[in-house]
Order: structure tokens, then sequence, then C-alpha cells
């Protein structure tokens, strides 16, 4: 049952990726995926490259994935090990649920956080009481984060100019 549901998720995201994200097993094992996600425009995370670790349990859909950061991220909601803190991942999951309707719900979640629900208090005190401050430290993190995505751009659109 996983496995079928799984490759029909993967059929379905490739024909229909979600905005800003993709998704793929890694090697060949269907119960353990990558997963990109470009920081949305709209939030300090614009520019930033997130990579997103996916493990199907046996039990899927009738069990979440457990779907975690791999990319550091300073977020109230997402810790230092990667974990995500989103009810959808937990007591809200529903069979009827996709990794792309996860991996949406994750780019909504950095643009919007919710800091009454923190897995890192001090963030979401920052959150609520210096947004300023907030926003500067997380763009500071994505950048710090992904060092290399504005030179591999610069040298991509350098190439494509000069053909």
């Amino acid at each position: 049952m996983a496995s079928k549901r799984i490759n029909k998720e993967l059929k379905d995201l490739q024909k229909d990726p979600p905005v800003s994200c993709s998704a793929g097993p890694v090697a060949d094992d269907m119960f353990h995926w990558q997963a990109t996600i470009m920081g949305p425009t709209d939030s300090p995370f614009a520019g930033g490259v997130f990579l997103v670790s996916i493990h199907f349990p046996p039990d899927y859909p009738f069990k979440p994935p457990k779907v975690s950061f791999r990319t550091k991220v300073f977020h109230p909601n997402i810790n230092s090990n990667g974990s995500i803190c989103l009810d959808i991942l937990k007591e809200q999951w529903s069979p009827a649920l996709t990794i792309s309707k996860v991996l949406l719900s994750i780019c909504s979640l950095l643009t919007d956080p919710n800091p009454d629900d923190p897995l890192v208090p001090e963030i979401a005190h920052m959150y609520k009481t210096d947004r300023a401050k907030y926003e500067s430290t997380a763009r500071s993190w994505t950048q710090k984060s992904n060092p290399d995505v504005d030179d591999d751009l610069a040298l991509r659109l350098s190439l494509s100019l000069s053909l």
C-alpha cells in the first residue's frame, strides 16, 4: 500500500510540482526522499535554498512522513536538529494529505511563523517583540547557509549571457 501511494505521489509531483519546491527519492529508496525548497520571496528566507529530508513510514499514508530540514534555519517552529513544528506532520495528519501539500505548508510556515506554538521559544519571543531583529537574523542565517547560491547563480547568468 505505502509504496504504491508513494509512487503515485512522485508521479503527481513530477507532473505538477508545487511552486518553489522539488522532491524525489534518494537513490532507489522510495521511502527516503530529499526535497528542495526555495526561500519564499516575501520572507527573510528569500534567496535561500533549503534541503529537506523526508522519510515515509511503512504504514504511510496512515501515519505522517518524518520531515526535517537539513539546512540550518532561524525560525521559531524549526529547531537546530531540523525538526519542524507543524500540526499536519503530527496530530492533524490525514491520509488525504500529500507530500506536495506538506511542502506547500512548510513554505507557508517560512513566510508566516506560528510563534504561539514554538519549537524554539527564544526565537518566538524575538519574533513577537523585535520583528526587525528576527528578520535580519533569519536573513543572515539564510545567507550563511547558502554561501554559494549567489555565486552559482551569477556564474550561470554570465554563462547564459555569453552564449
